[in-house]
């Protein structure tokens, strides 16, 4: 039935062909039929001593015959159909296939019929399969680089060809090329490759040569006029990403690169070349890839009503993104701002074609929460909701304190309530000795968390992570605006350092954390080594073509309220343990009761409705154990 199927669907196909396809087609046809009374004939001389006379009579009885059956086998398999650009490995095996096929026909036919009835000639019949699948094979290899000679000459008669470098002869610069040198709208001229694999030097790949190793970038690049770089090693970590763009930049060559590994889009449709673009900050800082166990992930979430808060961050939108992609039971987005909300629920429902819940709430209505949820009925809560801008959380102590503090109150006493399952707080490496008001709000946030998971079923746990690139308003986007519109690139202090990780790889690590955590620990994800901010303002500069200092100026304007120099993981109390994923380690919880938490937080509130803003400082600072920095007391 299915090959019934198939063969009247690719008689459709043959009949909506224009005209001119039609021409093409039987073209094809007469080429094949040439080519099995050739391949018959050569089969017939090496088999009978070349005899003419044997020659002669053999084609008479079944070169026919067996040109109508070779062209209708290839006709069912689809060969005459198939563009002669795009013949590939597969296409060769099934063609093998088929010439098997009907070489097979053929020695069946000898047997019944002609001159060679009643005679088993396995020689001509595995020579005639050999003659016939060779020579049909050559043709269609010979029109496809005929056809990509053609597509080549018309990029050099049309435009000029940039005189390009690929970096990398692996899998992804195989793949790069070939879609390169096929493509009509590319208008790269590929002079060569380059590759670390010294074994691979002077190899040829679709005839251009690894001309060396990156080391010799510069030097290739001189000799031979290169004005474009295309990086196409995924995995390549960043390290290696700035040694190259460094070596390319010596000599004004622009570069190009693939996709990390997790952001890469991999498959049959996919188009490597389509993905290229210019160096990002990301990639200088791009680190080893190691993956989150997808079915750990998707068993604690399976069949689940997930509830996120701060659905329309960087961070809630990622775990959306990411979770819904599992998916679970149920998807819940919940934010206060409508615009943001309503964009990844359409992203959502787009991508994965699911509608999920939106609902536009504020964390601090005790009401507004228990209507979401009475109708959601959550079993699992990422809380990712929080104000988190450093300076201006500073300014306004109060908001930050309602949001942060009073919000995860208001979840957990609903958690407890609704019996949730499990309830997975976003935390901050600003919450470890925290010198602002943010990092202190969050600091208690883990401290309730850690509290009411030692009393109650529900299972609690905290990530804690330092900054993520490009989320929004954060230092990377302000960085780029400012550059952006011609400096001057502003900086606090020419020493300072951050923790950076990408937005997708925390919340790989969050959804991990999300499976081990039941008892109220703190996880801590791997953030590589601090990074100098200097040194990321310089990077960004030069990668938009510019010089720091020359083109852009860099200002050193003074730290701001609450900053600190070097931001950290864990306190010096707390001993770092592993878990089973290498890049997430846990801390024990504080000792702190119920009561004295509920006691601390309640007396905060009051303080925050009363408006005393240097009463809730302190008592927040108290909460935590830190002492405010002198201009911090004497600012509220």
């Amino acid at each position: 039935m299915n090959s019934k199927r198939k063969a009247l669907m690719v008689l459709d196909h043959a009949l909506r062909r224009s005209p001119s396809r039609w021409l093409s087609f039987a073209g094809a046809v007469l080429v094949d039929f040439l080519i099995i009374i050739i391949a018959m004939a050569f089969s017939g001389l090496a088999s009978f001593q070349g005899s003419p006379a044997a020659v002669v009579s053999i084609l008479g009885y079944y070169s026919v015959p067996m040109a109508f059956v070779a062209a209708l086998t290839l006709f069912a398999a689809g060969f005459y159909w198939i563009s002669e650009r795009y013949f590939n490995i597969d296409d060769l095996v099934r063609l093998a296939a088929s010439s098997a096929f009907f070489s097979v026909c053929l020695f069946g036919l000898t047997l019944g019929y002609g001159p060679l009835k009643g005679h088993t000639h396995f020689d001509f019949t595995l020579l005639f399969l050999f003659f016939s699948f060779s020579l049909i094979a050559g043709t269609r290899v010979f029109r496809r680089v005929q056809s990509w000679n053609r597509a080549a000459s018309r990029r050099r008669v049309s435009k000029p060809a940039v005189r390009t470098l690929v970096i990398g002869a692996g899998d992804a610069g195989e793949t790069l090329l070939r879609e390169v040198m096929r493509a009509r709208k590319h208008r790269y001229d590929i002079v060569g490759l380059v590759d670390d694999d010294p074994q691979k030097t002077n190899l040829r790949i679709y005839g251009s040569r690894v001309l060396g190793t990156t080391e010799d970038i510069p030097h290739i690049a001189r000799t031979l006029g290169i004005e474009e770089a295309l990086i196409a090693i995924p995995s390549l970590d960043g390290r290696n990403i700035r040694r190259i763009f460094d070596l390319c930049r010596q000599c004004n060559v622009r570069v190009k690169t693939l996709p990390g590994v997790s952001n890469l889009l991999v498959g049959a449709n996919a188009d490597l070349s389509a993905q290229l673009r210019t160096v990002e900050i990301e990639d200088l800082l791009r680190r080893k890839v190691l993956r989150a166990d997808v079915n750990d992930i998707a068993g604690y979430l399976r069949d689940e009503s997930v509830l996120i808060t701060g659905a329309g961050g960087s961070i809630g939108g990622e775990l959306a993104r990411q979770i819904a992609s599992l998916p679970p039971h149920n998807l819940c987005l919940l934010g206060r701002g409508e615009n943001s909300i309503y964009e990844i629920q359409m992203e959502l429902a787009s991508t994965y074609g699911r509608r999920c819940d939106a609902v536009v709430a504020d964390v601090r209505s005790m009401p507004a929460l228990e209507r979401v949820f009475r109708q959601v009925q959550p079993t699992v809560l990422f809380h990712a909701a929080a104000h988190k801008h450093v300076p201006l959380m500073q300014a306004n102590p109060i908001e930050a304190i309602e949001n942060n503090v009073l919000g995860t109150w208001n979840l957990i006493q609903l958690s407890l309530q609704a019996d949730l399952r499990k309830f997975i707080l976003v935390s901050t490496d600003k919450a470890v000795n925290p010198s602002s008001v943010m990092g202190a709000t969050k600091r208690v946030c883990e401290l309730m968390v850690q509290a009411y998971a030692r009393e109650y079923k529900t299972q609690f746990g905290a990530v804690r992570f330092g900054n993520v690139l490009g989320s929004r308003g954060s230092l990377i986007p302000v960085l780029k605006e400012q550059i952006r519109r011609g400096g001057p690139v502003t900086i606090t202090h020419p020493d300072m350092e951050r923790y950076f990780m990408t937005i997708p790889e925390a919340v790989q690590l969050i959804l991990q954390a999300g499976a081990m955590g039941k008892d109220g620990e703190v996880f801590i994800l791997d953030m590589g080594e601090p990074i100098r901010i200097m040194d990321l303002a310089y990077d960004l500069i030069s990668l938009h073509g510019l010089v720091p200092e020359k083109d852009i100026e860099v200002s050193i304007t003074g730290m701001r309220p609450g900053e600190k120099l070097h931001e950290e993981l864990t306190y010096s109390k707390e001993e770092l343990s592993p878990t089973k994923h290498p890049k997430i380690s846990i801390v024990p919880g504080e000792q702190l009761s119920i009561s004295e938490l509920d006691a601390a937080v309640g007396e905060l509130m009051k303080k925050c409705k009363a408006g005393d803003e240097k009463g809730a400082f302190d008592l927040l600072m108290d909460i935590v154990k830190t002492k405010p920095l002198p201009e911090e007391q004497a600012a509220h």
